[in-house]
């Protein structure tokens, strides 16, 4: 017999995974107006990541706890995601108003959210903590990309990003460590995935290492 809570997961599963997929598209239309007002075009570009990561990964990721009781179909959502961000550029065809030539890093953002959630959620049993280091990703570097883009104009690792990361990531640790019942936990995550933002190791990127370390921190806290 099927579980009654299943079909309206199901129905939310495709609801939220056709939203994430008309935020990336819809992202066109503020690539054309940014570069209608003489905007650069990698800086176009990178805006519209950020703005990606905010409305789709970090809005999903927030939705998250309330709908679903599996982690299995956030994992199926997030490996969907990540299929329809790589295959533009394993067949050249980018998705030009977002991603670039130079590096895989929406693909590595999709990838990484899926995996997070997923084993945070399978290890702790709770959904709150899981969606912690997804929300530092999503919000957190998502402010650091928009705050260096307005000021340099063009992708950079400057440490103004980062000042502006932490105030994020602390309100992210406050309300839902508190829901999670880490909250001391989510706060030392919370400065660790900040200072780390900043490094990059070839293809682990930024995305990799500020939901890795935060997960790390996380589940010390949770074994403790």
């Amino acid at each position: 017999m099927i579980d009654e809570t299943l079909i309206p997961q199901l129905i939310w599963f495709f609801i939220l995974s056709l939203y994430t997929a008309a935020v990336t598209l819809g992202t066109k239309y503020s690539y054309e107006w940014m570069i209608s007002k003489n905007i650069p075009q990698k800086v176009a570009v990178y805006y519209n990541r950020k703005i990606i990561h905010m409305l789709a990964g970090g809005v999903v990721a927030l939705i998250t706890p309330f709908i679903f009781t599996t982690p299995w179909l956030p994992l199926l959502a997030g490996l969907f995601l990540t299929a329809f961000t790589y295959i533009p550029h394993k067949t050249g065809k980018i998705f030009y108003w977002y991603q670039t030539k130079d590096n895989l890093n929406d693909v590595n953002f999709c990838f990484m959210w899926a995996l997070i959630v997923f084993i945070l959620w399978t290890i702790t049993n709770n959904p709150w903590i899981a969606i912690i280091p997804p929300t530092f990703m999503a919000f957190g570097d998502g402010i650091t990309g928009i705050v260096r883009n307005m000021t340099f104009k063009r992708r950079t690792k400057h440490y103004i990003g980062n000042v502006f990361m932490l105030p994020v990531c602390l309100v992210i640790a406050y309300f839902i460590g508190s829901k999670a019942e880490i909250l001391p936990w989510a706060i030392l995550a919370a400065f660790v995935a900040t200072m780390i933002e900043r490094y990059e190791y070839g293809p682990i990127d930024d995305n990799v290492l500020i939901t890795v370390s935060s997960s790390i921190i996380l589940l010390i806290g949770f074994y403790l």
